[in-house]
């Protein structure tokens, strides 16, 4: 399964949110939104602190995309 965060980032710039303000207002640390960053996993209960921050849904910060390795 593959994950998308682009609508994360996305978000963030349209609220003129920086990094460092997410993970103070999420209470996630820099690791875990450098792991976002890279499209890896990451636990629920951090997506929904992030979702909480900025009162929105999960499908508002991530998306389902097509595994490439799967593709034929």
């Amino acid at each position: 399964m593959a994950v998308s965060y682009n609508r994360l980032f996305k978000l963030m710039i349209d609220k003129k949110m920086k990094k460092g303000e997410l993970c103070k207002a999420a209470d996630i640390s820099y690791s875990v939104l450098n792991k976002i960053s890279r499209d890896e996993n990451v636990q629920v209960d951090i997506l929904d602190r992030i979702c909480k921050a900025l009162n929105c849904d999960f499908g508002e910060i991530m998306e389902h995309v097509s595994d490439k390795s799967n593709q034929k």
